[in-house]
């Protein structure tokens, strides 16, 4: 690969670093600078935090993949996440900053939990705590898939032979630089760096459908009406019931995403949640469009210009190499390691968060002092990465597959609960429990049962988000009635 290329992608590394060691002398010194930056971020900040955190390697691998693959019909996916973060800013967002501080200043989720039903607290710290830790090792094994593929794809032999292969050295590479920067300058370091990487991927979102559609190596190829696959630019071609209902709730997730969510937790004040709510709407919106251009107008080229693509999800790597200057082309797989290391470090902090938070402090050292807790919480993100390290070795793992399966459970386990404990009053923490554990069953064994690839007499899955989020639903209100009496605690006023 060209020096160029390497200059870019090592200039990006320097400067994600630097962010960390700057953030390290800012926000460390007690664990609320380290979990939430002391409550005190900008609204820009928070915004293109929680969207990079959330996108991942997903929006310029996974989702450019599905499209790639089998048409438009995949951006129903798109668009039910992006009716699903909306609605999150408007109910779940303005809400979490009020509750989180007026209930003992809550720096964790589990934490806010155990606040608000003081009389099931540890039981609600701890289940929430696992599910975080087992559901984010997975959900970051994902991001690492997607740095192992970047390298395996792009960087072949680059560093000779060092007893492993690329899509190995990739994982490791990844996973060593998020960890530097996460370790050393906590939530303030992760948050700057999502910011920066935020902007950096809206930037390659819209560049590169354009350049693939207008530029030179684009126009040499024809439109992307010529590919010749029947309905590849339709919304209902081979659209059923149950797909339509499996991709547009992908949306109900977002309810119940710890690493999201906590964003809401640090914006300065409440009344700057609208306007965080506005850019991070936005951004959205365009990153959205922009990944969905990526493979549609990669199929179109790919297909006109005899290129094969063996793994989809590698689309914007192949055209990034293909069709830009080697700055430009670092620039690019910049931005798509900003994808994967902003959504990997946002993870990692928020498991190592619960981890030292509802395991260390609730069962080990309750009066830990704040230097501890902070470097407690730096080993458990190492600890974290490790698990997902050994989960992303196989080298036949897909990004989506991952995500998905992730995404269901937190959004199952965990988006009734929160919904419902900041709006409905009646709610019990018998009921919370009840809904935590109903949620993440129900996705696992769902997932086991193999009913998300086919429903039984059928050829066809529901996604396990569904059922799980219904089951997690009916669980809270029908548990929470049944022991309503004295375990209620008002909403705040």
């Amino acid at each position: 690969m060209p020096t160029g290329t390497y200059i870019s992608l090592a200039l990006y590394f320097i400067l994600m670093i630097a962010i960390g060691l700057w953030a390290w002398k800012r926000s460390t010194d007690t664990s609320e600078g380290y979990l939430l930056a002391g409550r005190n971020l900008h609204p820009a900040v928070a915004a293109l935090s929680a969207g990079a955190s959330d996108m991942s390697g997903w929006l310029l691998l996974g989702l450019p993949g599905a499209l790639y693959a089998s048409g438009l019909v995949e951006a129903w996916i798109g668009i039910g996440l992006f009716i699903g973060a909306l609605a999150n800013w408007f109910i779940v967002a303005p809400r979490l900053r009020e509750q989180t501080e007026s209930y003992g200043n809550a720096l964790t989720i589990p934490e806010f939990l155990a606040n608000r039903f003081p009389d099931r607290a540890v039981a609600l710290r701890v289940v929430s705590a696992l599910i975080v830790v087992v559901f984010f090792a997975v959900y970051t094994a994902a991001g690492l898939v997607g740095g192992g593929k970047l390298f395996e794809t792009s960087f072949a032999g680059l560093f000779g032979d060092v007893g492993m292969s690329d899509y190995m050295l990739g994982i490791w590479i990844t996973a060593l630089v998020v960890l530097a920067y996460t370790m050393v300058g906590g939530f303030l370091a992760v948050s700057l760096t999502d910011f920066v990487q935020g902007l950096i991927m809206v930037v390659a979102l819209v560049v590169m459908p354009l350049v693939v559609m207008f530029g030179e190596g684009g126009s040499a190829g024809g439109s992307l009406t010529q590919v010749p696959v029947e309905g590849f630019l339709s919304l209902t071609n081979g659209l059923t019931v149950l797909g339509f209902i499996s991709a547009v709730t992908w949306g109900l997730g977002y309810f119940g995403q710890p690493h999201i969510i906590v964003r809401f937790m640090a914006i300065d004040t409440v009344a700057k949640v609208r306007p965080a709510r506005n850019i991070g709407m936005t951004w959205m919106g365009v990153a959205l469009l922009g990944s969905i251009g990526i493979g549609i107008a990669g199929r179109a080229f790919t297909q006109r210009n005899g290129i094969v693509v063996e793994d989809p999800e590698t689309i914007f790597i192949v055209l990034a190499n293909l069709l830009f200057h080697p700055l430009v082309t670092g620039f690019l797989l910049a931005a798509l390691l900003a994808a994967i290391m902003s959504t990997i470090s946002s993870q990692l902090l928020v498991a190592s968060s619960s981890l030292t938070e509802d395991f260390y402090k609730l069962f080990f050292r309750k009066n830990a002092s704040e230097r501890e807790s902070v470097n407690v919480g730096r080993i458990c993100v190492a600890l974290v990465a490790i698990a997902a390290i050994i989960i992303a070795s196989d080298p036949e793992s897909e990004v989506l597959g991952l995500v998905s399966n992730a995404w269901a459970g937190f959004g199952a386990a965990f988006g009734p609960l929160i919904i419902l404990s900041l709006t409905w009053d009646r709610m019990t923490g018998t009921g919370a429990v009840a809904g935590l554990v109903t949620g993440a069953a129900v996705v696992m064994a769902w997932i086991a049962l193999g009913w998300n690839s086919a429903l039984p007499g059928m050829n066809q899955g529901l996604y396990e988000i569904v059922p799980g989020f219904i089951a997690a639903w009916i669980a809270i209100v029908m548990v929470s009635k049944a022991t309503s009496g004295t375990t209620e605690r008002p909403l705040p006023a």
